[in-house]
C-alpha cells in the first residue's frame, strides 16, 4: 500500500513571486524568516520583490542569507537562533533546493528541544515544525512539494550528508514561477534536470510489479525532462522549456509517481552519491550521473526486462533480448547526461580515487556495514564498493 499526500498550495506561472505577501496574510502570517543562498537573489532583484511584497501587506520579517549547496548545519543552527530570537512564525525559503531544506531544518530546530542534528543523523522523528514557504529559483530537487530534505553536518571530519522525510517538512505554499530560473547557468541546468530523472529512475527500479499508469508517468517525466533540456540549453529564456522542466521537478519527487508501487523505490544512487557530496563537494545531480550507470550495471541481471521496458517507454527502443536492451537503455540514458553537460564517471566527475579513499566511501554509505542501501537491489558494503569502484574505473 503506498500513500499521497501533497499539502502544498502551488502558484504557478509568471509573476508568482509577486503574490507572496498576499497568500501568506490571507494564511495568518505576521512575521517571516527570509532564507536565501548567495548574492543572486539580490543581484536579481528577487529579493527585494519579496521585501516589498510582504511590506504592502503588513508581514514584518527578517533575513539569513549565506546557504551554499549542500546546505550547511552550521547556518542552520544559526538560523534557529535567530527565528527563535525573532519570534518568527514561518521560514520563507528563497533559492534552490539547498535554501529550502536549509529552511526545512531550521522550522524542526525551531520546536525541537534538543539538537537538530537528532532529527538528521540520529534518525529522531520531528514532531513539530514551523511553515515553510518557498519561491523556487532553481528546478532540480522537488523540495518545494516533497517531505524530503538533506542537510550536512560540517562540524565533523568527513562532512557527514543525511537525509529527513517527515510530511511535517512538506512547504504549506511554492511561489514558481519558471522566469526566475532564465538565469541559470548550463551546468546548474544540467544537474538539476538530472536531479529530477534520478528521483523518477529511483521510483521506477522498485522492488514490486509494475503498475502500469505509474510507470508510464515516470516515463513522461523523464521524456519532458530530456526532450526540454536541450531546448533550455539552446535558448535558456525558452519560457516552455523552462515551464515543463519545472513541473516535471515538482511531479517527480512529491510522491505522486510512487503510487500503486508496493515500496518507495531503490534510492541506492542518492545515498551513494550523498556520500561524494558529503566528502567531495561535489554537484548533487553530477554525482548522480557519475555512479548511475555503474550501478545500474551492476543491479541489472535483478530484471533486464525493467530496463529494457523503460528503454522502450521513454526512448522507444526495442529488442528481442532483453540483456541487449537493457544495456541500450543505459547507454541512452548516459548519453543524455553526457548531452546535458553531465559526467558519467567519477573521472569525469573530476575525482580519481585510490582503493581507500573507495573504501572510506562504502564504508560510510553503509555507516560501517550496519545498514544496507537499496530495494530493487539490496547492496551491502561490498556491493557498494564495487559499484563505486566501477564509475571511478570508468
Amino acid at each position: 500500500m503506498t500513500e499521497y499526500y501533497a499539502p502544498t498550495y502551488v502558484l504557478f506561472g509568471k509573476g508568482a513571486q509577486n503574490e507572496v505577501g498576499r497568500v501568506l496574510k490571507e494564511r495568518g502570517i505576521k512575521k517571516v524568516l527570509i532564507h536565501f543562498g548567495g548574492g543572486s537573489v539580490v543581484k536579481s532583484g528577487l529579493l527585494g520583490v519579496v521585501e516589498a511584497s510582504l511590506e504592502v501587506h503588513g508581514i514584518h520579517f527578517v533575513e539569513l542569507g549565506g546557504v551554499q549547496p549542500n546546505p550547511r548545519l552550521s547556518l542552520i543552527r544559526k538560523g534557529i537562533s535567530l527565528a527563535r530570537s525573532e519570534n518568527v512564525d514561518m521560514v520563507l525559503s528563497v533559492g534552490g533546493g539547498s535554501a529550502l531544506d536549509s529552511s526545512k531544518a531550521i522550522s524542526y530546530g525551531v520546536c525541537y528541544d534538543g539538537d537538530v542534528w537528532d532529527v538528521y543523523g540520529r534518525h529522531v522523528a520531528p514532531k513539530a515544525s514551523l511553515p515553510v514557504g518557498c519561491i523556487i529559483t532553481l528546478a532540480a530537487t522537488g523540495s518545494e512539494m516533497s517531505n524530503s530534505s538533506v542537510v550536512t553536518n560540517d562540524e565533523v571530519t568527513p562532512n557527514e550528508k543525511v537525509g529527513c522525510n517527515s510530511n511535517l517538512g512538506r512547504p504549506a505554499v511554492a511561489f514558481m514561477n519558471p522566469e526566475l530560473t532564465y538565469t541559470v547557468s548550463a551546468y546548474q541546468t544540467g544537474c538539476g534536470s538530472v536531479d529530477i530523472m534520478m528521483h523518477t529512475l529511483e521510483r521506477f527500479f522498485h522492488s514490486g510489479p509494475a503498475f502500469e499508469f505509474t510507470d508510464q508517468s515516470c516515463a513522461n517525466v523523464l521524456k519532458t525532462v530530456v526532450k526540454y533540456t536541450k531546448v533550455a540549453l539552446e535558448n535558456p529564456c525558452d519560457y516552455e522549456a523552462r515551464a515543463n522542466i519545472m513541473w516535471a521537478g515538482t511531479v517527480s519527487h512529491n510522491g505522486f509517481n510512487n503510487v500503486g508501487y508496493d515500496s518507495i523505490g531503490d534510492w541506492a544512487c542518492h545515498k551513494m552519491e550523498h556520500e561524494l557530496s558529503a566528502f567531495y563537494d561535489v554537484s548533487h545531480g553530477a554525482g548522480l550521473a557519475a555512479i548511475w550507470g555503474s550501478w545500474a550495471r551492476y543491479v541489472a541481471s535483478v530484471d533486464y526486462h525493467r530496463f529494457a521496458y523503460l528503454g522502450e517507454l521513454v526512448f522507444g527502443l526495442n529488442d528481442d533480448d532483453c540483456k541487449v536492451a537493457c544495456e541500450r537503455t543505459i547507454v541512452a540514458f548516459e548519453e543524455c547526461f553526457r548531452s546535458m553537460g553531465m559526467p558519467t564517471s567519477l573521472k569525469e566527475l573530476g575525482l580519481s580515487l585510490s582503493t581507500d579513499d573507495i573504501e572510506a566511501l562504502a564504508n560510510a554509505a553503509s555507516r560501517g556495514g550496519a545498514i544496507r542501501l537499496g530495494n530493487f537491489k539490496v547492496l551491502c558494503e561490498d556491493d557498494i564498493y564495487n559499484i563505486y569502484k566501477a564509475a571511478n574505473d570508468r
